[in-house]
């Protein structure tokens, strides 16, 4: 299994874990809800960039 695709399966169980444990996609959205879901992304394209970044090497 590739690095990349462990950041993306790791990814999708954070998302997971953020609907059903935080709530994240209730219908009373919060400015705290929208950043923690922008970081998780952000997180993933940074995580994404160092995996393609190492499988070149």
């Amino acid at each position: 299994m590739s690095n990349t695709s462990k950041v993306i399966i790791v990814y999708i169980i954070g998302l997971i874990f953020g609907a059903l444990v935080l709530d994240i996609w209730s219908a009373e959205t919060s400015i705290l809800k929208a950043l923690l879901g922008l970081g998780w992304t952000t997180l993933l394209l940074i995580g994404l960039f160092f995996a393609e970044k190492n499988e070149d090497n």
